[in-house]
């Protein structure tokens, strides 16, 4: 019998590919290109220079998301051409000592200077301070959707863009959903589509539909509808937002779909990212049920972990610190160990290296907190989280609402810390005398905790018991 094998396999690049150019841009999607017209209006830059001429700001750095890069030098150039007079510019490098590109000089006086930051530190929608600093920037002009999470340092001003929408598609679809024109709905976009909604409203209250409320724009993620208004009845009396259903424009991120899954009566989103939606497909109703139920058992198992790490994910976010401290607290008064690392961008090779963490807390934007942990080893959990994962298996309770803002997680925090002052207030004081005698017990003599969802003892479940434990007995 004769034995036919192929060639060898190639395990090396021919020397005749070496110099072939090679796509390093995988991770950015084709980009139509845009005529110059459609891009001063896409980036709004008559507002931006008016808003950079009235505040007076000398150094800006203009934030792109990776899609819109190949876009920012003719925004570069645009900006430049209308700061500064063509007509007196004084010749320059393109670069200066810092390799950043600049706007030219200008006789007698100091035009802006321009900074494209084209590499986020951490989201793309959240706004980079860090590497604005890094050229003194006096503003930030940030472009594309943003979760218009608080900043510290900085000013911002936001460019949505204005990417344009099948305006008969989303009201043939509308209709075709809600066939009750006395129904109460909410009109909601994400910030990029926000420009084609009062439009949308006025056609569809045309149309009979006179139980519409339109949503604003606003900065605002502890709002009922994170960063965006709510109608005056619902101000008033946050829980009569139940009696609203959801009409949402364009897929939003997970986070946004878990809070306003409890909040609203219904959800229906039209999709702007598949190529079905031009044909006015039906909206997709949403069921968040899987997702809540993914999430808790995410939290429960992590009950019985030990050591916690911390994730610090943002440094610009407001209150972050806040936060942080919160969460040192909570896991140090449940007798458990924290590390806390801070890290740009999440990815299951970089928290592998630590094998001793049982589970994580990502403390980051109220959008970017929420990791889906299938491709990591350990779960990832929000601060929200946290909070039922340290409760007890008799005292956790979960209405399947989901939190995702720092600010509620704060005045959980201090609701919580009030309830407990005023309940030791009216305890009796209590002898801590050791009746046997012993003094305070060797860690090897506590007792095992048995986790039924391991099926096994759990001997240091709480390896920071006893230290806590004595420190409560100093206090008394």
């Amino acid at each position: 019998m004769v034995n036919t094998t192929g060639p060898p396999p190639v395990l090396s690049t021919p020397a005749t590919h070496l110099l072939e150019p090679e796509n390093v841009l995988t991770g950015i999607r084709s980009h139509p290109s845009h005529s110059l017209e459609q891009i001063c209006i896409q980036y709004e830059i008559d507002r931006t220079i008016a808003e950079i001429k009235q505040a007076k700001w000398s150094r800006i750095a203009l934030q792109f998301p990776d899609s819109m890069l190949p876009d920012a030098p003719t925004v570069f150039e645009q900006l430049s051409q209308r700061l500064n007079p063509p007509s007196v510019k004084i010749p320059t490098e393109a670069h200066d000592d810092d390799h950043h590109p600049r706007a030219p000089m200008t006789q007698g006086s100091s035009p802006p200077r321009l900074f494209i930051l084209a590499d986020t530190s951490y989201g793309a929608c959240c706004v980079d301070e860090i590497a604005a600093e890094h050229v003194n920037a006096d503003v930030v002009i940030h472009y594309g959707r943003a979760c218009l999470s608080p900043t510290v340092r900085l000013p911002v001003v936001h460019v949505f863009t204005k990417p344009p929408l099948a305006i008969d598609s989303v009201i043939k679809t509308f209709k075709s959903t809600y066939e009750d024109h006395n129904q109460a709905i909410i009109l909601m976009s994400d910030v990029t589509f926000a420009s084609h909604l009062n439009h949308i409203g006025t056609i569809l209250q045309a149309n009979g539909y006179s139980s519409i409320f339109v949503t604003d724009v606003i900065h605002d993620p502890a709002s009922p509808l994170p960063n965006r208004t709510v109608p005056q009845s619902v101000n008033a009396n946050p829980e009569r937002l139940q009696l609203w259903q959801l009409f949402h424009i364009s897929s939003p991120p997970d986070s946004l779909l878990l809070t306003l899954s409890s909040r609203v009566s219904s959800i229906h989103i039209y999709p702007t990212d598949t190529a079905n939606t031009i044909q006015g497909t039906a909206v997709l109703a949403t069921s968040v049920a899987v997702a809540l139920r993914r999430r808790y058992a995410l939290l429960t198992s992590a009950s019985r972990t030990p050591i916690f790490g911390i994730l610090i994910n943002t440094l610009s976010v407001k209150n972050y610190l806040d936060v942080l401290e919160k969460v040192r607290c909570s896991i140090s008064g449940a007798g458990k160990k924290s590390y806390t690392f801070v890290v740009g961008k999440i990815n299951a090779a970089k928290l592998a290296n630590f094998s001793e963490i049982g589970a994580w807390v990502v403390i980051g934007c109220w959008e970017s907190s929420l990791i889906d942990s299938k491709d990591f080893w350990k779960p990832i959990l929000t601060p929200f989280e946290l909070k039922l994962a340290l409760t007890g298996d008799e005292e956790r309770i979960w209405t399947g609402e989901w939190k995702s803002d720092f600010q509620s997680v704060l005045e959980d925090a201090q609701k919580d810390a009030n309830t407990a002052t005023d309940v030791k207030s009216d305890a009796p004081e209590t002898d801590f005398r050791d009746l046997d005698g012993d003094g305070d017990s060797e860690p090897e003599s506590a007792p095992p905790e048995f986790d039924l969802r391991a099926g096994r003892y759990i001997s240091q479940s709480r390896p920071m018991r006893t230290q806590s434990a004595a420190k409560d007995f100093d206090n008394y």
